[in-house]
């Protein structure tokens, strides 16, 4: 199965592996925090004053593979808020869990903290840090956002956007190797798709970041923490030492760039957006049954009344 099995939007959008996606998370997840969905999740919390909202409650979804950072940017923002942080994996749950409760003699400056595979009461705001770009179903995930916040409630998320790792992609092309990534989608889709799961007036934005990197071997270790190649034509089997060699040598002879000397360079999109959910439309009425006298009463009297 892939995203291009779903209906209506994810038709349109690049096909992603969804079995390797299920469970790609625990493992890259072990490798520590990627500094850069961290970094991501520090701009994202930035744009937080520029919504006038009073958040109560939040949900925080997935933080396993979003970084933990994200909690205390937000708790920063809203302080007293209540906090769902949310896991639909068992096994994401007990990590979560694990790793991010508080210890209890921080009780007196801390946000209350419920973790569970579900929303249990509508939200003031959903939290989604790098999240869209290694998701299956997207349409599905955002219909879950919708679901989960109140008539008032909006989404704020961040993702990685088509011109992410352009640099790698061309030499694994001049290598004739395959795609060393799935495919990302770009921010006009990720709008449209939230209009079609309930928001309305989606604000999307995409900045460029760029890293550099002293040697191949410390981008590759850096790469590992980012996520998995989820293409469904990915290379099947293991590579060996003499095929990490080879790529070693690619990326240290054509990753150079003149603006950073002697440094190796990765580009990286990151799209932001944010969106309101849309307020609901007002049911029809119920039809009304006019009888024919009564109509022709109503266009033009009664003629037979001398």
């Amino acid at each position: 199965m892939s995203v291009s099995d779903s209906p209506q939007d994810s038709q349109l959008l690049p096909p992603l592996d969804a079995v390797a996606a299920s469970y790609a998370a625990r493992k890259y997840s072990r490798l520590g925090q990627p500094w850069l969905y961290e970094e991501v999740a520090r701009r994202m919390a930035s744009r937080l004053p520029l919504i006038k909202h009073d958040t109560r409650h939040w949900v925080w979804d997935a933080p396993r593979t979003g970084g933990v950072a994200s909690l205390p940017l937000v708790s920063s923002h809203y302080p007293k808020a209540m906090v769902t942080v949310l896991e639909n994996d068992s096994a994401d749950l007990r990590w979560a869990k694990t790793r991010l409760q508080p210890a209890w003699w921080t009780f007196w400056k801390r946000n209350r903290l419920n973790f569970s595979p579900e929303v249990a009461s509508p939200a003031d705001m959903v939290w989604s840090n790098m999240q869209l770009h290694q998701c299956a179903d997207p349409l599905q995930r955002m219909t879950s956002w919708c679901r989960s916040l109140n008539d008032q409630g909006f989404v704020m998320f961040s993702c990685l956007g088509p011109d992410s790792l352009r640099e790698l992609r061309g030499i694994y092309e001049q290598e004739n190797w395959p795609a060393p990534h799935h495919a990302f989608t770009d921010m006009h889709d990720w709008g449209d798709m939230l209009l079609t799961s309930g928001f309305t007036q989606p604000i999307m934005d995409m900045e460029r970041i760029t890293l550099t990197y002293e040697n191949a071997d410390r981008l590759i270790a850096d790469l590992r923490t980012l996520g998995r190649n989820l293409h469904p034509q990915r290379f099947a089997f293991l590579r060996g030492k003499l095929w990490r060699d080879r790529l070693v040598q690619a990326l240290n002879e054509k990753l150079p760039a003149s603006a950073s000397p002697g440094r190796l360079t990765l580009t990286f999109e990151v799209i932001y957006g944010h969106a309101f959910k849309a307020k609901p439309v007002s049911g029809r009425q119920k039809d009304t049954v006019i009888s024919l006298s009564d109509m022709k009463s109503m266009l033009g009297g009664d003629k037979s009344t001398p």
